[in-house]
């Protein structure tokens, strides 16, 4: 038997306990509660005639009804399709074709979105509105009460019950296939990586279309409360921290830059936290530093990816052990039962010495199966005897800690040399007038690529290309300096954390990849 929403059926929480808690529509639902909502759902779509393997698209804000609908999936035996409210019309068509998605569970306004591509969506059956008139649809509320003591289907540990869509950093996303095994496996990683136990209470903010909602799960997984925000305001976080006396904060590296220029006196606010979690992209030392010295709440700078369900098989630094944060620079050490190397970037075959840099490659029982569809980009990636190659750059120091230096493709190689934007990012945010950098190449027909900073300035700052020249000479050997400087308002980020360099590349002359 192997049903990851069998978390929800443990004796030992009792049912009256509080699971999730919806602030902004002042909701809770208890541990008996969420299980009912569940199965109510779950029994729905059996009566709609979804069965086991089946997918199922969801398309909704984050919100209860998201996370009542994972569940409700997992319970039947089908498959749950998480896409992001923000996707248009041709986003969401790629979801559900690709997936080939017999059912959306969608709201009113997403509805509309669906019913723009009905006709284009090859194996689209059924639409469950949460909310609102929605034309065409079941209404989530007519589902009856499920049957008393409905059970899991049963399923083995390497049945698909999950196709995450990678964020399409890099081209076209692709659907990394998700099993109960895998997602078992993960929330026990999570909860012992944190120590996460009844008395904890999480406030989440990671989007629930994203695997960071493994999170989330986790801690109902320890039997703990999970406080969750739609998106991330940093008032609005600090006054639920204070009601809920969280003790597991979410981040993520633009959320702790936040608190750090928060006014004096939010320490208080935050004083029940034991930890906060970042991921997601690189948590620069400076911000890093900065928030320990000021908060003394231990980061757990995690490193994961939607093919491993965050650090399901992944790496963390971990509270109660603050060496493993080497000058704020690493993202720890293997959790779970995760096995990490270096491998030659070119020649994955090979594996790189000690404080050698080369690409990571992750093995354990979190790693996805492989991209729906997709034997060929599967094969680039997911290796014999269970490699998966990240696409991302780092070293192993002697302890088996992990520091990641940047991603594969965004290396930028001028004239033989190679630059990797994070080191140059990490001297560029240190200087007194710049907020926030991004540093990556564009094509030049001498050098092959050179290195440009778009840069978000500080209110009332001014910065000259030769001002940061200056600056970067200083700190940096001469080829590392970018050749260009562009200031802009924002930097086009995934979720409003992963860094798109990509996007800047193609706005400022490069061709992206």
């Amino acid at each position: 038997m192997s049903n990851v929403t069998t978390l929800l059926d443990a004796k030992s929480v009792p049912a009256a306990k509080a699971a999730l808690i919806c602030p902004a529509r002042n909701e809770t639902y208890s541990y008996g509660k969420l299980r009912d909502e569940m199965n109510r759902i779950g029994q729905g779509l059996v009566t709609l005639g979804v069965k086991k393997g089946d997918r199922v698209c969801i398309y909704l804000d984050s919100s209860p009804e998201y996370l009542i609908s994972y569940f409700a999936c997992w319970r039947i035996g089908a498959v749950a399709v998480p896409t992001n409210s923000v996707y248009r019309g041709e986003e969401l068509l790629h979801a559900i074709n690709n997936a080939g998605a017999v059912a959306v569970i969608t709201d009113a306004q997403g509805a509309a979105v669906v019913d723009s591509i009905r006709a284009r969506a090859k194996n689209l059956v059924h639409i469950i509105c949460t909310a609102g008139s929605c034309t065409g649809s079941v209404a989530w509320a007519s589902f009856p009460g499920a049957p008393a003591g409905m059970r899991a289907v049963n399923c083995a540990p390497d049945a698909l019950c999950h196709i995450q869509y990678t964020a399409g950093t890099t081209g076209k996303p692709k659907g990394a296939m998700l099993s109960h095994g895998n997602w078992m496996t993960a929330l026990d990683a999570e909860r012992e990586a944190l120590r996460m136990c009844p008395d904890d209470v999480y406030l989440g903010i990671y989007p629930m279309g994203h695997v960071g909602l493994s999170w989330g799960l986790a801690m109902l997984r320890a039997g703990g409360t999970y406080v969750m925000m739609e998106r991330f305001e940093l008032e609005r976080y600090l006054a639920l921290a204070e009601q809920y006396k969280a003790t597991v904060l979410a981040g993520m590296p633009p959320v702790i830059h936040s608190l750090n220029t928060a006014p004096p006196g939010t320490e208080q606010r935050l004083c029940g936290a034991r930890v906060i979690i970042s991921g997601g992209g690189q948590l620069l030392p400076a911000v890093w530093e900065a928030f320990d010295r000021r908060y003394q709440i231990p980061v757990a700078n995690s490193y994961g990816l939607s093919e491993t369900i965050v650090i399901g098989s992944g790496t963390t630094t971990l509270p109660g052990y603050p060496h493993l944060t080497r000058n704020y620079q690493s993202v720890g050490v293997a959790v779970g039962y995760t096995e990490v190397k270096i491998v030659d970037a070119i020649h994955p075959e090979t594996e790189m010495a000690c404080a050698k840099a080369g690409e990571i490659a992750l093995r354990g029982p979190s790693v996805a199966q492989g991209y729906w569809q997709m034997p060929e980009a599967t094969a680039e990636v997911f290796l014999d005897e269970g490699w998966f190659l990240t696409g991302d750059i780092g070293y192993l120091d002697e302890e088996g800690i992990l520091f990641i230096t940047d991603r594969k493709k965004d290396m930028i190689i001028m004239s033989g040399w190679k630059i990797y934007p994070t080191e140059v990012e990490n001297v560029i945010i240190q200087h007194p007038a710049i907020a926030d950098v991004a540093v990556f190449g564009v094509s030049d027909e001498r050098k092959g690529e050179v290195p440009i900073a778009a840069v978000v300035l500080k209110p009332h700052m001014t910065l000259s290309e030769s001002d940061l020249e200056t600056y970067c000479r200083a700190h940096l050997a001469g080829y590392k300096i970018p050749r260009k400087l562009m200031i802009v308002d924002f930097l086009p980020r995934v979720h409003g954390w992963k860094l798109l360099r990509r996007d800047l590349r193609e706005r400022f002359g490069g061709s992206g990849s």
